[in-house]
């Protein structure tokens, strides 16, 4: 039987990820796959091979890595949805098709556990959680930029639009947990259409 490789612990080589970088992306897949009340701060130093000293000199708590994961998840959806009105701004009807297509695709992966800020959401009711305010704050711009593309597209009232899309959107990352439908895409496509009237 061959021996397991450990985590390296200490400063990292030249190189390699910071002992942040370690510990946040350990973190996020754990907090992403099981949940994040069922991942204790001691899974993430193990798994990431960081010190409990270190983990807690870049984040003064759980809460704070919380509220870290939440952020890079916001970064790295908005990266996604700023890449996608880079290449098809100019014609707002493609970009909404494109947004709809890329969020069915994320829905359908296999690895596909849930909206990540509706998760958070779930599991930390409390209004003063750093990660909740973070996750709500991700809900609203979604509301915000659709409500801005409804109105290029011409839509009476954008605002009023923007608010049921996202509920079509949301409807669809809670019912892609139960069951993958055989043409989430079309469906998406198929509300908006009706939305935009």
């Amino acid at each position: 039987m061959e021996p397991t490789a450990q985590p390296r612990r200490g400063a990292p080589l030249k190189g390699d990820v910071s002992a942040r970088e370690r510990i946040l992306t350990t973190a996020s897949q754990l907090f992403y796959r099981e949940g994040i009340r069922a991942i204790g701060v001691d899974t993430v130093v193990e798994q990431s091979g960081v010190s409990k000293t270190s983990l807690y000199r870049l984040f003064d708590s759980k809460d704070a890595l919380i509220a870290a994961f939440v952020s890079e998840q916001d970064r790295q959806y908005w990266a996604w949805w700023d890449s996608l009105e880079d290449r098809h701004g100019d014609n707002p009807g493609v970009l909404l098709d494109a947004l709809l297509s890329g969020i069915a695709k994320r829905i359908m992966h296999p690895a596909y556990r849930g909206c990540p800020f509706l998760n958070l959401l779930t599991e930390f009711p409390a209004e003063n959680h750093p990660g909740r305010m973070v996750a709500l704050r991700n809900k609203v711009e979604m509301e915000t930029r659709l409500g801005a593309l409804f109105g290029r597209l011409g839509v009476a009232d954008p605002g009023r639009a923007a608010s049921q899309m996202a509920l079509v959107i949301n409807g669809a990352y809670v019912s892609g947990l139960m069951s993958r439908p055989t043409d989430l895409k079309g469906d998406l496509l198929d509300a908006a259409m009706k939305l935009l009237g």
